[in-house]
């Protein structure tokens, strides 16, 4: 049985798995991220692996799955904006420190492959992966192989601008589309509603505290399953942004499925159904061509790390292959 590691790194946690040839996790470890040193990122990364791979001499590689630019090589990560990493050669030094293969690669893709290979999408050659968490990630599949670009950094969906001069994000630009249609998003409209009409809101303030900002993602999808209005009014609002953006999408790429991961998933079809029709009413050419079919991620906050350990496993043979064809 092949084993590899897959490693989650984000701006709060390391989480790491012992992944199998099937897509399953036999162990997993956790730790916090030291997300303002380098140094001390790579170690927390070396200190799960190690302590996995002490336990499962089989493991052959390490697949690092990352928020940020990943550069064409798998190597480096030349920007994570909520890591203190910029051309931070991470391949190289992590792998002095664990004494294993490391392939790095953007958590969007890294969640994508696992879907594509274990979860939601598979059987599909074209699909593509919509992360709808605090912001939008994600990740497209071409034919059955990870599209990322030319410099390794394509796919970042969530930074295409849906409204010109529209609200600020963290990326530095106006107007992106995370700024509608994520987790974020979702707390913003919630937010807002209960100011300007506290009445309409009296559920979301309720489970606020009585305040604004003491709602969250959390308590508006409790209100809204709870049939209140102004939570599924929110919802509404983002499935609305959710569903166009993905009709803008499939006019360029014509993907056979859009599989929605992230936190908001997790709302199923409360958040769907309405995306769906926002989806139909959106697309180009509706009621002349083939839908793309919707649906929801099957492995949750695992498939970073799943996908991430699979492309450890498989990227080097892949990558050798193509050298051999080209000499």
């Amino acid at each position: 049985m092949a084993l590899t590691i897959g490693v989650d790194v984000g701006g709060t946690k390391v989480a790491a798995g012992v992944v199998d040839d099937r897509g399953t996790i036999l162990e997993k470890v956790r730790r916090p991220t030291p997300s303002t040193n380098p140094k001390e990122t790579a170690e927390t990364i070396a200190e799960v692996v190690d302590l996995l791979k002490g336990k499962y001499d089989e493991v052959s590689a390490v697949g690092l799955g990352t928020a940020g630019f990943v550069d064409e090589a798998r190597a480096t990560v030349l920007f994570a904006p909520n890591l203190a990493w910029r051309d931070e050669p991470i391949k190289e030094k992590v792998e002095s420190l664990v004494g294993l293969p490391v392939v790095v690669e953007n958590d969007g893709n890294a969640t994508a492959w696992g879907e594509a290979r274990f979860g939601a999408g598979r059987g599909e050659d074209i699909l593509v992966l919509v992360a709808l968490g605090t912001g939008i990630g994600g990740g497209i599949i071409v034919n059955g192989e990870l599209y990322r670009g030319r410099f390794g950094i394509g796919a970042e969906m969530g930074h295409f601008r849906v409204v010109p001069d529209g609200r600020r994000c963290g990326c530095g630009n106006r107007g992106c589309w995370e700024q509608y249609a994520s987790g974020n998003a979702l707390v913003h409209e919630a937010r807002d509603l209960a100011r300007v009409a506290p009445a309409m809101a009296g559920r979301l303030l309720e489970l606020g505290g009585g305040r604004p900002e003491g709602i969250s993602g959390p308590e508006v999808s409790q209100a809204a399953r709870e049939g209140d209005k102004a939570a599924l009014e929110c919802f509404r609002t983002i499935a609305h942004w959710a569903g166009q953006g993905l009709a803008d999408l499939s006019a360029i790429l014509d993907p056979g499925a859009f599989i929605i991961g992230g936190g908001l998933s997790d709302a199923g079809d409360l958040l769907l159904d309405p995306i769906r029709a926002a989806f139909e009413d959106a697309l180009t050419g509706r009621g002349h061509r083939p839908l793309p079919d919707i649906r929801i991620a099957e492995l949750g906050s695992a498939a970073g790390i799943v996908g991430a350990a699979d492309l450890a496993r498989v990227r080097p043979v892949q990558d050798a292959a193509v050298r051999d064809a080209a000499v």
